[in-house]
């Protein structure tokens, strides 16, 4: 029973949730009650397929309060746990049981939960903030992870499919801020040397494998960070050792998400990576910058064969986050550009609007993307919202106010590599995880398919 003023749906979203037919969706629960141990459910290859889709009612309200919000207040998303206090509710919101027990209250087969609390997360980056310091491994075994895990091991909730998305962006950034890169930095120099991300992930993946319902994702990042095969090859290997760290074996991972939180595009329409303009090859272009992959969907698949290969079932498939890569509205182009020099082309022939490809946060122009859909491409599990769109991803603050500066938030900010391009950041932003309004109003307006 929820506490009094925690859980309960809104009187505005109630029409909209009644009424949610995902395309997800095919199916309700088939019984209520909880499975007896004897009885396990049945372990699915692609949990999504004929799966109702649990829609967060605190996400629900606050997109149905803007302007045409109600058009898609009732999609599903993950419900993020990235600190300890929100796994039993932070300043009067839902706690991960509330939120269990509200899927069960929908009728819905499926829930998705973002874990993201490793110790030194993001390699100790101050926005968004991480809680744990690099000493903290203990905390984050016994205060994050085994307290979600007794959670999903109620037998309340047995019937209920459990997808997890391990941890975003940890692995990847040991591969793209380590060693000799201009990226790099001395924490995630540190982060590695020690194998933190590996044993804390491992041990995750350890505990929750041992819930038959749950579904464990690993993120495998998106085509614009590990895209190039310098990168992809590492990655791979990372993602390896962390399967199989803290008794952890491969069978733990039930498949990969990409492009989390991010804003790649599924498939550029109007060009290719091998076009050749003018006698120069696209993947000399600023923007392609020698990478074989221009868009998400390749890059996922090709990273799903490279896994195979180095261990993990060739049956595990792909997640992609498809949140905010719509880039509709009247700045989506309709075709490839007549134009002689191979930037000018790439530029004006692109779908993924960004100043530069590795602009992440709270992007301009950026619009909600594919609606939630189950086994769209061959290896493609589903596409999913793990991002809830309208949740910020950084303020966009100045340095020295106090506040925790994330450069590639602040408007203008100019990178040293790259600095005529900035960082493609909405003004006015609030921290991590806050309701942004002016950037769900603007993914709303340029969503593709417009909604």
């Amino acid at each position: 029973m929820p506490t009094p003023g925690r859980g309960r749906v809104p009187a505005r979203v109630r029409p909209v949730l009644a009424a949610v037919v995902s395309v997800l969706v095919v199916g309700v629960l088939a019984s209520p009650g909880p499975a007896r141990a004897a009885d396990p459910p049945p372990r699915l290859d692609n949990p999504y397929v004929d799966a109702r889709v649990y829609v967060n009612p605190e996400w629900a309200e606050r997109a149905a309060a803007e302007p045409g919000g109600e058009a898609v207040a009732g999609q599903p998303t993950a419900v993020w746990l990235d600190r300890i206090a929100r796994i039993e509710g932070e300043a009067g919101g839902m706690g991960l049981r509330e939120h269990l027990d509200a899927a069960l209250a929908q009728h819905a087969d499926l829930i998705q939960l973002t874990l993201y609390d490793l110790p030194a997360r993001d390699c100790g980056r101050r926005a968004p903030p991480g809680e744990l310091s690099i000493e903290d491994s203990a905390r984050y075994r016994a205060e994050f992870i085994d307290p979600i895990v007794e959670i999903l091991a109620a037998p309340r909730y047995a019937d209920l499919r459990i997808v997890t998305f391990v941890e975003p962006n940890s692995l990847p950034n040991l591969v793209v801020n380590t060693g000799s890169r201009y990226t790099a930095t001395p924490a995630c120099d540190e982060v590695q040397a020690r194998g933190t991300y590996q044993q804390g992930i491992g041990y995750a993946l350890a505990r929750l494998g041992a819930i038959p319902n749950v579904y464990a994702y690993l993120d495998i990042s998106h085509h614009a960070e590990v895209g190039w095969p310098e990168d992809s090859g590492p990655l791979t290997a990372l993602l390896f050792q962390a399967a199989t760290a803290a008794g952890s074996t491969v069978t733990n991972v039930h498949g990969f998400v990409a492009n989390t939180a991010n804003y790649s595009v599924l498939r550029e329409e109007y060009f290719r990576a091998d076009d050749v303009i003018n006698g120069q090859p696209v993947y000399q272009s600023r923007w392609v910058d020698w990478n074989p992959f221009i868009d998400e969907v390749p890059y996922a698949q090709h990273l799903r064969e490279l896994l195979a290969g180095a261990g993990f079932s060739p049956e595990a498939g792909v997640i992609v986050d498809t949140s905010r890569n719509g880039w509709g509205g009247p700045a989506r182009p309709t075709g490839p550009v007549t134009a002689s020099d191979v930037n000018t082309y790439v530029d004006g022939s692109r779908i993924d609007r960004r100043a530069r490809v590795g602009n992440w946060c709270n992007q301009k122009g950026a619009g909600l993307g594919q609606r939630p859909a189950v086994e769209p491409e061959p290896g493609i599990d589903a596409y999913v919202w793990v991002k809830p769109p309208g949740e910020s991803d950084g303020a966009s603050g100045s340095p020295n106010t106090g506040q925790p500066y994330e450069p590639l938030c602040d408007p203008y900010y100019q990178p040293p590599r790259g600095s005529s391009y900035g960082t493609g950041a909405m003004p006015d932003a609030p921290p991590f995880g806050e309701w942004f309004p002016a950037h769900f109003r603007q993914l709303l307006a340029n969503a593709w398919p417009p909604v």
